[in-house]
């Protein structure tokens, strides 16, 4: 006997509970490939704090940070020293050499809790000299660098000494400058062929020698500590995981018998199965009251329903 259409719609129907329920029963992933995913960030909606929400991206095991400017490959992220370093693929490499491609100036969302690192340093290539003021900057500037905030150092140290491949330019020009503001990096780049970031990492090692130059935005971010979390957290208190309502943005400490409003070992507070990551929703419980009344319903149609031996009319069609 044939499978009316009705069946492979309810067995469909299963199926999308099943998958949801599954995905819903897991409290929030702790890492995308061999990057740890802890507080104030998550992956999934209703994990971390909502100052990040919708910051961070997973994607076939690749994390990505957003900004306006575009999704951007997440090397390192750090909870100790808190920041993230972030590549452009855009940006000059030195496997371009001379050769400049088309980019884009790097820019953050200024409402979020993000900052630019001032161990960034930027280096533009072959800018016009007409437009832009590119010359040594004097000794003087070291101690007072705002007086000097206009000038596109030529004589910069990594000019002189391109990390990883000191001889990549061998016809152009190359200056050192620091934007304050996404604007001043955009009129940079009307005026210069391309340009690339060099973050300054710590080694850990004596105060002489202690870093070194890569390729790479250095992101520095604030990590929101509140009371709650950190009782949420606590593992006498149940061991639970920091989030947020996603209709309400309210705190929520996710658990595995519930979300609680303080901490998973509170019985005097609110445990409930709101709408966030880690739970049954009420959409679940729909869709088991749906299934349901859809099998209840297709019993009723099978003993109504003509026999057809298989052959649909539009008298038998079910829909």
């Amino acid at each position: 006997m044939a499978i009316s259409n009705l069946s492979i719609f309810i067995i469909f129907l299963v199926l999308q509970f099943l998958c949801i329920t599954e995905a819903q029963s897991s409290i929030c992933r702790n890492s995308c490939g061999d990057i740890p995913i802890q507080y104030p960030f998550g992956i999934d909606d209703g994990c971390g704090s909502p100052f990040y929400r919708h910051i961070l991206v997973c994607t076939g095991g690749q994390l990505q940070l957003r900004t306006p400017s575009g999704r951007y490959p997440v090397r390192n992220l750090s909870y100790m020293d808190p920041h993230i370093l972030v590549t452009d693929p855009l940006m000059w490499n030195c496997l371009d050499g001379d050769n400049f491609r088309p980019t884009r100036p790097f820019s953050l969302d200024t409402s979020t809790h993000f900052t630019l690192s001032s161990e960034n340093d930027y280096l533009f290539f072959n800018c016009s000299e007409s437009d832009v003021l590119v010359e040594p900057k004097p000794m003087f500037c070291e101690r007072f660098p705002d007086q000097c905030d206009s000038t596109c150092d030529s004589s910069s140290y990594l000019c002189r000494h391109m990390p990883e491949c000191p001889t990549a330019l061998r016809s152009s020009s190359c200056c050192s400058y620091y934007p304050k503001a996404t604007e001043s990096l955009r009129l940079m780049l009307k005026h210069c062929a391309s340009y690339t970031s060099v973050y300054w990492r710590n080694l850990g090692s004596t105060p002489a020698f202690d870093q070194a130059p890569e390729y790479g935005i250095r992101v520095d971010f604030d990590i929101p500590v509140t009371t709650r979390c950190l009782q949420c957290q606590d593992t006498a208190k149940g061991g639970g995981t920091c989030g947020f309502d996603i209709e309400t943005q309210d705190f929520l400490c996710l658990c595995d018998k519930g979300n609680s409003t303080t901490y998973c070992n509170d019985h005097t507070s609110s445990h409930r199965r709101g709408v966030v990551a880690g739970t049954a929703t009420a959409i679940s419980v729909a869709g088991a009251f749906g299934i349901g009344a859809g099998v209840w319903y297709l019993k009723k149609l099978r003993a109504k329903a003509p026999v057809t031996h298989g052959v649909q009319t539009n008298e038998n069609r079910l829909f």
